[in-house]
């Protein structure tokens, strides 16, 4: 095991293509480890130490891409190692991780199944369960939409909900069930999604921000969902269309907007961004991020948010409390698409002398 003595920010590098992992104190960087093209989203299994990272294009992003990809790759992160590399099909795109609160199965969500790439397909998006231990899969359900990419469990693990791209609403899950029981309206299509620790409320980027039929100047915001009625509450204004949207464990939520050309133009048409942090209806900063931040996350206490930036490839590190940067971390080349998801890797718990 390679020693580290403190936590570990490990970040996917589009162009790299690439997980690359920083010492979450030092700021190092620290190493990476090689995957196939395109990585997208990370999750960490903490019972396992293992990362899973999705490989969900072949090059380029969602609707200007060369070919849509199926593989998991599983990675242990103190060894900085590739160990497995799950073929999914006849799932393609996959995208999105959760793991359910006991651990036990690992969502993905994914844009379509089919026999072949560019073959009509049987069904549109789903979330697909894999046993965590093997990575088979046990369970498809279909969510009713294409393109859903984030989602989100409750923290009980018996719903989740898919914000859709393409499609003018959320699609609620019961996961027990398996099946969609539920729309909420959201009209444009939706992006980022986050749920409140205690799963009350749903936040939703939307309409769409990638300049594909939303997201106009003035129109961002996040979307408030109250999860008992399934009505949009109230919206937490920005200025321009919002991609990411993440809680952290003390209730702040964080929210990346974009900045530049009008309706959020593909990745290099993008100018520096901004991280609103919200406590309750207030805004308690906006602090400047690198060119479209693409995916937020925190650390477990809360105290710091990292704002991955595609276009600018950085992290940028953010002191919560003080509303400041922290620290801007350099993930791929410059120019090239790079940062885009993120998993914090808690160092690993010392086992006592025998």
């Amino acid at each position: 095991m390679i020693q580290t003595r403190n936590d570990v920010l490990a970040v996917v590098s589009q162009s790299g293509p690439a997980v690359v992992f920083f010492d979450a104190v030092t700021y190092d960087r620290l190493g990476e480890v090689r995957v196939p093209y395109e990585p997208h989203e990370l999750c960490f299994d903490a019972a396992r130490r293992l990362l899973y990272c999705t490989i969900t294009y072949r090059s380029g992003f969602y609707r200007a891409n060369t070919g849509r990809a199926r593989e998991l790759v599983v990675i242990d992160p103190d060894e900085r190692r590739a160990v497995e590399v799950v073929d999914l099909a006849p799932e393609w795109a996959p995208h999105g991780l959760a793991l359910d609160p006991a651990g036990e199965l690992l969502w993905v969500s994914v844009e379509a199944r089919g026999a072949e790439e560019g073959a009509p397909t049987a069904e549109e998006g789903a979330l697909v369960a894999l046993e965590a231990g093997s990575r088979k899969p046990v369970r498809r359900i279909p969510v009713g939409a294409p393109g859903p990419h984030w989602f989100v469990l409750t923290p009980d693990g018996r719903r989740a909900y898919t914000a859709n791209k393409e499609a003018p609403f959320l699609s609620v899950v019961d996961l027990g069930a398996g099946v969609t029981d539920g729309r909420i309206a959201m009209p444009g299509g939706s992006e980022g999604i986050a749920v409140a620790p205690d799963g009350r409320y749903v936040y939703v980027a939307g309409p769409k921000g990638d300049g594909g039929g939303g997201g106009a100047r003035g129109d961002g915001g996040v979307r408030v969902v109250d999860t008992a009625t399934g009505a949009v509450v109230r919206t937490l204004p920005t200025e321009g269309p919002v991609l990411p949207v993440h809680v952290t464990s003390t209730g702040l939520v964080l929210a990346g907007e974009l900045r530049g050309a009008a309706g959020g133009s593909p990745p290099g048409g993008q100018g520096p961004g901004v991280l609103h942090v919200y406590e309750g209806d207030a805004v308690r900063a906006r602090v400047p991020v690198g060119a479209f931040p693409l995916t937020i996350t925190s650390s477990p206490d809360g105290r710091h948010g990292y704002v991955a930036a595609v276009s600018a490839s950085t992290v940028t590190v953010v002191d919560l409390a003080a509303g400041a940067v922290a620290a801007t971390l350099e993930v791929g080349r410059p120019g090239e698409p790079g940062a885009h998801g993120m998993a914090y890797v808690s160092r690993p718990t010392p086992r006592p002398r025998t």
